[in-house]
C-alpha cells in the first residue's frame, strides 16, 4: 500500500529557526523544564535534543523558548 502522510507545521517560525541549529548546542525551555544539549533533529511536530548521550524528544507545542549555547 502506498500511503502519503501530510504534515501541517503549527509553528513555522520555531521549525525554521530550530532547523538552523541542528548539530549545535542549544538550550530548550519547555513547559516542564529546561533541556540543554546537542540539537540532533527537527521535525514538524517535535525536536530531538541529545543530553548526556540520551535523546530527549520534545513536542514543538511544548517549547517555550530556545537559544544556541556557546
Amino acid at each position: 500500500m502506498d500511503e502519503q502522510i501530510q504534515w501541517t507545521i503549527t509553528d513555522p517560525y520555531v521549525y525554521a529557526k530550530a532547523s538552523e541549529l541542528v548539530g549545535a548546542m542549544a538550550e530548550v525551555q519547555t513547559t516542564h523544564g529546561a533541556v540543554r544539549g546537542t540539537l540532533k533533529e527537527v521535525q514538524p511536530d517535535h525536536i530531538v535534543v541529545e543530553m548526556g548521550g540520551t535523546p530527549f524528544y520534545i513536542r514543538t507545542q511544548q517549547i517555550v523558548w530556545f537559544f544556541p549555547v556557546s
